[in-house]
């Protein structure tokens, strides 16, 4: 920062805020949403001034929502604006005796596809989603929408057109600079994207490894489209993938030299790059729209200095194989709003918002390794090409599938959270109620929740002591369980569960550490 916002001649307005986002893209939106519902106030600034875009749609803003998304965005009422059915963590019906079910891919790695019939679904009890929910594919552009209508309809300031210039904190504020104006936030969070400015000015270390590729993704015109094999092809000059007769996308293996240079995506180069890639001599006629990618996989070693945290491609970029960003993103945003808003309140026990980095950076080391791995077998070489042969033959038994299919769909992520539960540190399921409602249902006010299967009755009277962050809920399922209780987290991961009679020594140990702040009350 070269100036103090305050010589500034060009601050002309200043407001106070509990947090200022920056970045209005689907992480950003969400987690203001989330800050809103737990009663703070947030600013977001987006330095875009139309949110519209047409890379945001079809087919380059098509995104897959795993089955952590889908439940998080479930968990706040969001599904039903994105046309997704309720009951979407139930495993589906069985094909009717004598009749042959039809095969459904489950997902890919690197293009590998593996068939839903191969996975174990006993392997995650009460949590397999079918096939057409496990892998939701949204548009980014609506998500993004959905998003910003909650988040006003919550009391959130959204303000476009202003990019963050500069910003200073001190031990009780934030001040930011964005154009010509100026605010001041108790907290600052960095959603700001790949090239993310918050994080840049706030000199977090982002460590990683350099690019393999460019990628390309370009709305086409072809000539002679039938010269192109279908599905992703892998040659020995590269990949490229004509998923409609105009939606192209293509990998270069040149270390992602011609992205850093930043020269425009013309036709003839694009034609020149896919005859080389394909070994034809396909006719490109008209190019609409193109943008260039790379496989750089980073991530910052911190996400909190002071009063400024990061979140999203802020706080860690990677190729878009396999779609895990936004998800990882949105993860990230379930996972610090609850947090925050606590710290923001002075409810917050100690150490509660620093088990944000904890909890969240192995994750996404995980997605960045993930990332790097499929970019290694589809490398255009003897040795990946041997590697990616084996790995195809994994993806066609059971336990190859069942391995592949949690971490694509999300269903093996884990805090350690400590406990021997099976579910402790998991995503609670959505369980099915008696009268019809679910879990989802009950964790849309953004509180924790005592969920009581048999009206315990040491569980009755420790929850007179739950105050307006954690309510205690006795229903019945409508299917067996072999569960009596859990202590489900705003964000839906439980921090405690039994099969056995409850014990209220261990259930109140678990709800202070999550749940007991400064002034020694429940929250």
């Amino acid at each position: 920062m070269n100036e103090t916002l305050e010589s500034n001649p060009a601050a002309l307005q200043q407001a106070a805020y509990d947090v200022i986002v920056a970045g209005a893209g689907p992480v950003g939106l969400f987690l203001a949403c989330e800050l809103a519902l737990a009663g703070c106030s947030v600013m977001v600034l987006e330095k875009a001034e139309d949110p519209h875009s047409p890379l945001k749609q079809m087919p380059f803003g098509l995104r897959g929502l795993n089955a952590l998304s889908i439940e998080a965005l479930y968990r706040r009422g969001l599904l039903e604006e994105l046309e997704v059915p309720k009951n979407f963590t139930f495993a589906p019906t069985a094909a009717p005796a004598g009749v042959k079910a039809k095969v459904k891919p489950g997902g890919h790695f690197a293009g590998l596809q593996f068939q839903l019939d191969k996975v174990d679904a006993t392997q995650w009890p009460y949590r397999l989603p079918s096939s057409t929910e496990t892998l939701l594919m949204a548009e980014l552009q609506e998500l993004e929408m959905v998003l910003a209508r909650r988040a006003e309809s919550l009391g959130v300031t959204i303000r476009r057109g202003l990019a963050i210039v500069n910003f200073e904190q001190t031990p009780d504020l934030v001040t930011v600079q964005a154009g010509n104006q100026v605010w001041q936030g108790q907290w600052l969070v960095g959603c700001d994207g790949a090239r993310s400015a918050v994080r840049k000015l706030g000199g977090f270390a982002f460590d990683g490894t350099e690019p393999e590729f460019t990628g390309y993704s370009a709305t086409v015109e072809l000539a002679d489209p039938e010269k192109l094999q279908p599905g992703r092809t892998l040659t020995p000059a590269g990949m490229y993938w004509l998923q409609q007769p105009t939606y192209l996308i293509m990998q270069n293996f040149d270390g992602g030299a011609f992205h850093q240079s930043q020269q425009p995506i013309t036709r003839e180069y694009l034609q020149e790059l896919l005859r080389r890639i394909s070994g034809t001599d396909v006719t490109i006629t008209a190019l609409h729209i193109a943008t260039a990618w790379t496989d750089r996989a980073r991530q910052a070693t911190a996400y909190h200095h002071g009063r400024v945290l990061l979140a999203g491609d802020a706080a860690h970029i990677h190729s878009p194989l396999g779609g895990q960003g936004l998800n990882l993103g949105l993860g990230d945003a379930m996972n610090l709003g609850w947090k925050l808003a606590a710290t923001i309140q002075g409810q917050a026990p100690v150490g509660l918002l620093d088990s944000y980095y904890s909890e969240r950076h192995p994750v996404g080391a995980q997605v960045l390794d993930w990332s790097r791995a499929q970019v290694a077998i589809m490398q255009p070489t003897p040795q990946a090409q041997a590697v990616r042969g084996i790995i195809q033959d994994l993806l066609n038994i059971r336990d190859g599938a069942t391995y592949f299919a949690g971490r694509v769909w999300g269903l093996t992520t884990h805090y350690d959270l400590g406990g021997t539960h099976f579910l402790v540190g998991h995503s609670a399921p959505n369980f099915l109620f008696e009268d019809g409602s679910t879990l989802g249902e009950l964790l849309c006010d953004g509180r924790g929740i005592l969920l009581d299967f048999d009206g315990n009755v040491a569980l009755q009277m420790l929850s007179e002591e739950y105050g307006p962050r954690l309510k205690y809920v006795t229903a019945k399922p409508q299917q067996p369980l072999g569960l009596n209780a859990l202590l489900i987290r705003p964000d839906g991961f439980v921090a405690w569960a039994t099969d056995g009679a409850p014990d209220a020594q261990a259930i109140r140990q678990v709800a202070v550490r999550w749940f007991v702040g400064s002034s020694n009350t429940l929250l």
